[in-house]
């Protein structure tokens, strides 16, 4: 392998109380990106859950937190430290309320826009420049609290729309470490297949 390692960090609470709320999407996408690598996660000496495995020839660290999500930063620094990373080595993975259900946006940089995962990574990285790749969890009904929209589960044509999400984002971060931000932008930051036939059909 001459490709340095990339590091995929997924962004959620621990604790099966947390298992598949709208706020462990990031966390959804590592388990579906460690199922089509072969491998699964689990403890190492720091505070998060990782497992190792090669894609195209180039090593991929995947690590969920086992910090809580305001103090993913804890987690990301000690990753970094322990296999010798830079942040052009990281992507990323997150709940976005600001995307519509199920889409995504891949960036190489920005503001936490209000996650506090994000927000604590950038507290401990002292940078905002990292890749991500943001799903879209949609905003809450009205009368519904954010906080408890993010912390609750989906259900029906929601949920299957967030397992799509996660899917595409797994192939999204393996389109990242064979091909690039660049190209993986181009690619998944359009509407997906279903939502683009939708939004035909409205019109």
């Amino acid at each position: 392998m001459t490709e340095s390692p990339l590091l995929v960090i997924g962004l959620g609470n621990p604790g099966p109380e947390h298992a598949h709320q709208r706020h462990n999407v990031g966390v959804d996408a590592l388990h579906q990106l460690a199922g089509r690598l072969g491998c699964k996660l689990g403890h190492y000496r720091g505070p998060a859950w990782v497992a190792r495995a090669v894609w195209q020839g180039r090593e991929l660290v995947l690590a969920q937190p086992r910090t809580y999500m305001n103090e993913s930063g804890i987690a990301g620094a000690r990753l970094l430290a322990d296999f010798g990373l830079g942040l052009d080595q990281v992507v990323v993975i997150y709940d976005d309320l600001d995307l519509s259900l199920g889409r995504l946006r891949l960036r190489a940089g920005g503001s936490p826009g209000g996650h506090n995962g994000i927000r604590s990574l950038q507290s401990h990285w002292r940078s905002q420049q990292f890749a991500r790749v943001r799903i879209g969890i949609g905003r809450p009904p009205p009368g519904v609290d954010p906080i408890e929209f993010v912390l609750g589960r989906a259900r029906g044509r929601e949920q299957e729309a967030l397992q799509l999400a996660c899917t595409r984002a797994a192939e999204a971060v393996l389109v990242i470490s064979e091909k690039g931000l660049e190209e993986a932008m181009t690619e998944f930051n359009r509407l997906p297949p279903q939502a683009s036939s939708e939004a035909a059909g409205a019109g």
